[in-house]
């Protein structure tokens, strides 16, 4: 398998995604404007995107591909875990259908205090919870896919979901404004339907025979529930902490904003790259694993990491010394001030420094994954998200806002160290020397290179553009021809 390939691959589908991600938000923006209906929309899509986020996605990835390798990809494993998952998603479709009205006002309470917003909500909501069982059906299918070592059209599906909710506004706003919510909410589930379909054709035409049959509780069913259940268990734990650096941030104004634009600049490079190699060596290792290969493993993973840092320390660099100019070309318009800008540039010249830690970590905890194990990854979380939390906690009386990017950092290299110890002492990782000289190869090359950035005079966005290109096309051939000749 093309691992460098496939990995940038997945990865230009990613960023295509959140291109048409930030334009669908601006049309939604645009079109429902930040109060009522906004809300309304935001609230709604809320529940279909925790249960993909908890069911769907890299959790049932992670669990089922290297179980699913390890069965030499029996079709009759894949039917049963496929069927119980429909049935399960069905059953919990129809409890929050009927339960809708609950639900929402335990999800906003505050709607209530306006006329009819609670019960357009629900009629919303209930549209849209539909989506559920098509987009974790999607991830499931997605799954297979991968394991197939086909990444690409999976990959391409959230951009699929986003394009047609971009078209559907552009409608809405033209022809229906008042219809604007119910039109988005069928949209969100037609695109499940689509997207389910497109998957399903895909698996048939490699004659792969996947259909729902009478579900049947076995050993193996109690095994990948127990490990989905642990997941669950983990990101449950994510979102507390997320709650808690919310909750931290808010006593400072202006920081809740803040920190969100931070994360959502230095979350780009690594959804592009530290994601992307993570999608694809859960396949890639899992096959080699069963295989009892670990010469293979090794090689993957020397790989990956070289690949992956080579990618991934130019964005720290390019972070770092343009944080101010990025923040300030895209987003410093009518309210917002230069004050602000200078905040959310100073967290995400912190958190930056985070990346190489979390690429390497999704090499540690996939190959954790493909071994089957799901309890080392989900207990180092645990661990160093309650430290993040810890630091928030305590620092942040003594610099403020800034305690969340401080804590994010400390708890990513922690958690790194935790991953990697676990997998040292099972033999299951083996860095060779040509990495980690390439590794501070590559290091050194995009430090150099941004210092010359730094001396740069960024005063418009179309300089601030052409730095950014001539810095990449004066670091990638360096870097690459190191890798591929110097350090060989």
């Amino acid at each position: 398998m093309k691992l460098g390939r496939n990995i940038f691959g997945v990865g230009i589908m990613t960023g295509i995604s959140r291109v048409f991600g930030f334009v669908r938000d601006m049309l939604i923006a645009r079109g429902l404007g930040a109060g009522r209906l906004s809300d309304v929309f935001l609230a709604a899509f809320k529940l279909p995107n925790l249960f993909r986020d908890l069911l769907g996605e890299g959790a049932l990835s992670a669990i089922f591909i290297p179980m699913f390798a390890a069965k030499k990809h029996d079709e009759s494993f894949a039917k049963n875990v496929f069927s119980w998952l429909m049935c399960i998603l069905l059953i919990i479709t129809i409890v929050f259908e009927v339960f809708m009205p609950i639900v929402v006002w335990a999800l906003a309470p505050g709607f209530d205090a306006d006329p009819g917003k609670m019960d357009l909500t629900v009629k919303i909501a209930r549209i849209m919870f539909l989506y559920v069982i098509f987009v974790c059906g999607s991830a499931f299918l997605s799954a297979i896919l991968n394991a197939f070592s086909r990444f690409l059209l999976a990959a391409f599906m959230p951009v699929l979901l986003n394009i047609m909710l971009i078209f559907a506004m552009l409608v809405a706003i033209v022809w229906a404004p008042t219809c604007m919510l119910y039109i988005m909410a069928i949209t969100v589930v037609l695109s499940g339907v689509i997207q389910f379909g497109v998957l399903l054709w895909r698996i048939r035409r490699r004659h792969f025979g996947l259909r729902i049959v009478r579900p049947h509780w076995n050993a193996e069913m109690k095994d990948i529930f127990k490990k989905l259940g642990i997941s669950i268990v983990g990101n449950g734990f994510y979102q507390i902490t997320i709650i808690i650096g919310t909750l931290v941030a808010s006593f400072q104004s202006g920081a809740v904003s803040w920190l969100y634009y931070s994360d959502r600049i230095v979350q780009l490079p690594f959804a592009m790259i530290g994601l992307a190699a993570g999608t694809v060596l859960i396949s890639s290792l899992s096959n080699a694993i069963a295989a009892k290969n670990m010469r293979s493993v090794y090689i993957q993973q020397n790989s990956a990491m070289r690949r992956g840092l080579m990618l991934i320390l130019p964005c720290v660099v390019g972070l770092v010394v343009l944080a101010e100019p990025i923040i300030q070309y895209l987003f410093e318009y009518g309210a917002w001030t230069h004050t602000s800008t200078r905040a959310v540039a100073i967290a995400i010249m912190i958190q930056a420094f985070v990346l190489p830690a979390m690429l390497v970590s999704q090499i540690y905890s996939k190959t954790l994954y493909a071994t089957q194990d799901v309890k080392t990854p989900v207990e180092t979380s645990m661990i160093s998200l309650g430290v993040a939390s810890v630091i928030y906690l305590v620092a942040f009386p003594f610099v403020g806002y800034l305690a969340i990017p401080i804590g994010v950092v400390a708890s990513g290299y922690l958690k790194n160290y935790l991953l990697g110890r676990a997998c040292r002492r099972r033999g299951l990782i083996q860095f060779d020397w040509r990495t980690i000289r390439a590794c501070i190869a590559f290091a050194i090359v995009a430090a150099a290179l941004g210092w010359m950035l730094s001396l740069i005079n960024v005063s418009s966005i179309f300089i601030m553009g052409a730095a950014i290109c001539g810095y990449a096309v004066l670091y990638l051939p360096i870097a690459y021809f190191m890798d591929c000749k110097i350090l060989k």
